[in-house]
């Protein structure tokens, strides 16, 4: 392995994607953001909580160089409506400016099994994410070339000057990056999630430095009478302890868009409901020091101890953004403290819940434990023991 001293230094990073991806971008949202808007105050009753306060926080960000940090918004998932429908309560100028509106990640096998539909949701600012079920295991999980995009985005370049993962991330991936470019231009970088595909690499562009990831831990939609939510999995720990500096986080409760795609519909599936109480509150941003910052310390902590063990056998410590060795991804501290990430991020999501009239959960609802009751990670979608509807995505 190459020294420190032998690593090429990063080339400049581009300042934005070609005029026409821009633009395609721009109008994708526009008319997903109408369709949105429309069903939302045309055909459903609709109740916003805390939005001012949040187009608060948008506000301040549209002056990219003014940046200081990303943002991460996280809620539950209740319905495969969920993104892009509750962005439709945002005004239409935001939709109009892909580079302050969020990135979100959606499911490989639905969003991108096709180049039409990759287009599609690559310009709706949609990240391709493999599932375990769906996916062979060295490209799906918490450690797949996506979740490092996503740390880049609410981080800030320098990268390496290579678009793809570097070998300590993911190995499997180093070995046959393809340089294929994006529809627009033919000097975009790129990057791949197999090895084969190849994606725009958002992270690689100034003008998304410190940008707005949207993630919904649950990881399916989940449906209960009680409102309850699913556990929450490791990939927003992830995002929350590696990216640089921490970003700005605002948790969020939607209630009503189960209403409209029911996972107990029946014949006609794909028409919406209309009609429904729709309630989305956007809570106070978290005080990120104060609730997590000693589960960074330690996180940095545990880095710089990976680093000098490292060192010491003469190998690389040249890491870029969203790189982990073996112990980092799977050593038990670093697991632990992804563990009570995830649950104080948990908490935050249930103020916002609570905040809405709904009464305290159950403790165990939040227990991978619990559901393993009802089949793991690869149950099936349906109705469960609980009364609970779980979905394919």
């Amino acid at each position: 392995m190459m020294g420190d001293e032998d690593v090429p230094l990063p080339a400049a990073a581009p300042a934005a994607p070609s005029l026409p991806w821009r633009f395609s971008s721009a109008a994708t949202m526009g008319f997903i953001s109408s369709v949105s808007k429309a069903f939302l105050y045309g055909l459903s009753n609709v109740e916003v909580t805390g939005l001012d306060r949040f187009l608060d926080i948008l506000e301040k960000r549209k002056d990219i160089e003014g940046r200081g940090r990303g943002l991460i918004t996280v809620s539950n998932h209740v319905s495969i409506v969920d993104d892009p429908l509750i962005w439709g309560v945002l005004p239409f100028s935001h939709a109009l400016n892909p580079s302050n509106h969020r990135w979100s990640l959606g499911s490989y096998d639905i969003c991108f099994k096709n180049k039409g539909l990759s287009t599609f949701f690559s310009l709706g600012q949609v990240l391709p994410m493999h599932r375990g079920d769906y996916s062979p295991p060295s490209q799906a999980g918490l450690f797949q070339s996506t979740m490092t995009q996503a740390i880049r985005l609410l981080s800030s370049q320098p990268f390496s000057a290579d678009p793809q993962d570097s070998a300590i991330s993911n190995p499997s991936l180093s070995l046959s990056f393809p340089d294929i470019t994006d529809p627009f231009t033919s000097s975009s970088t790129t990057y791949t999630t197999t090895g084969h595909d190849t994606f725009p690499a958002p992270s690689a562009y100034l003008n998304r430095r410190y940008s707005w990831v949207h993630i919904f831990p649950e990881g399916r939609v989940h449906q209960h009478p009680l409102k309850t939510m699913r556990y929450f999995k490791w990939g927003v720990s992830r995002l929350i302890l590696e990216s640089e500096p921490l970003p700005e986080i605002v948790p969020i409760f939607i209630d009503g868009n189960q209403d409209i795609y029911h996972e107990s519909r029946e014949f006609p599936r794909f028409i919406p409901r209309t009609g429904k109480c729709i309630r989305i509150a956007f809570g106070e941003r978290v005080d990120g020091e104060k609730i997590f910052g000693d589960l960074r310390e330690r996180w940095q902590r545990l880095v710089k101890l990976q680093k000098e063990a490292l060192s010491r056998k003469g190998l690389s410590t040249n890491w870029d953004l969203g790189d982990l060795n073996e112990a980092l991804k799977y050593g038990s501290e670093a697991e632990a403290l992804r563990k009570e990430v995830t649950h104080r991020i948990r908490q935050e999501v249930l103020k916002v819940r609570r905040s809405l009239g709904h009464p305290d959960e159950d403790p165990k609802t939040g227990l991978a434990e619990t559901w393993a009751q009802e089949g793991g990670e690869h149950q099936s979608s349906g109705k469960k023991k609980d009364g609970s509807w779980i979905g394919v995505t």
